[in-house]
């Protein structure tokens, strides 16, 4: 099959244009562990399905690196909305993906001679509160704002949330302490999520400028989380760090993403997205 490798920040997918490809429904989780390793594969955080939708101008998939399908990606939809105009797949510039986590509006930014796309902007949607929609026990008609937890002898404050996926926003006052690869893993499979989530640890550094380091669900630490950024952003709103209407600079390890909560509810995303290579693979039976 043909792919395209792509990144977002360093959060990087092998991208497959099903307008052209046909895979097996039964052999996808096995295709995206494949493909994404490092060692006997491309390598990658997971891979990312771009085909025809019913309702949307194009639908996205999103499958892990460890064959999970997840219900949204923001990185990974900023490089759908790139590959989408350059190949033709859209013809404007504004246009709708569907996703598992729901439809996102997305803008392409092109270069000067408007034949790149360099920057993509995102209607992330807004951020689901309640504890049914996360999901995470307990009230379901309940937030979770600075609730304490217990992880490994310590206590932390979790904000948690829905970005079309779950995340779970821990603040820190120094991000190069933060125990992301100590506390991701167990907090990711916490049984308090009912379907795992996504563990952010954030240091504020002023009202529209934080540090973000991630732990990932299905893929462990990536360089940068879309949905991650948006979901400390709102967490920041949430518990008055920052206010609504204010562009958040949020540095990740593959960069900046500029985030801003609307006051009519939605969360806006831009960022850069990056073509790396493309070319053929042979699916291993």
């Amino acid at each position: 099959m043909k792919f395209t490798k792509m990144h977002g920040l360093g959060n990087s997918y092998i991208y497959i244009n099903l307008f052209e490809e046909t895979l097996k429904e039964e052999e996808l989780s096995n295709i995206a562990v494949q493909i994404s390793n490092k060692n006997t594969g491309i390598g990658s955080d997971g891979m990312i399905l771009i085909g025809p939708s019913k309702e949307q101008d194009i639908r996205m998939r999103v499958f892990n690196a460890d064959g999970s399908e997840a219900k949204n990606c923001g990185n990974g939809l900023r490089c759908v909305a790139k590959l989408a105009y350059e190949k033709n797949l859209v013809s404007k510039k504004d246009f709708t993906v569907e996703t598992l986590g729901g439809p996102v509006k997305a803008s392409v930014h092109l270069s000067e001679d408007e034949q790149q796309v360099e920057l993509v902007s995102v209607d992330m949607g807004p951020p689901r509160l309640l504890k049914k929609d996360i999901p995470l026990k307990g009230d379901p008609d309940s937030k979770t704002i600075e609730e304490e937890v217990e992880v490994s002898g310590a206590t932390l404050k979790m904000t948690a949330l829905s970005m079309g996926n779950p995340h779970a926003v821990f603040f820190v006052d120094d991000i190069n302490k933060a125990p992301v690869e100590k506390a991701g893993p167990v907090l990711e499979k916490h049984d308090m999520f009912l379907e795992s989530a996504n563990i952010e640890f954030v240091e504020m550094i002023a009202e529209d400028k934080m540090h973000f380091r991630v732990w990932e669900r299905g893929s462990g630490i990536t360089q940068a989380c879309g949905t991650g950024a948006c979901a400390a952003v709102a967490a920041a709103v949430l518990t008055h760090r920052s206010k609504k209407e204010t562009t958040i600079t949020v540095h990740l390890l593959g960069g900046d993403l500029h985030i801003t909560w609307k006051e009519e509810g939605n969360i806006w995303m831009t960022g850069p997205a990056e073509t790396i290579c493309e070319g053929t693979y042979r699916i291993r039976k």
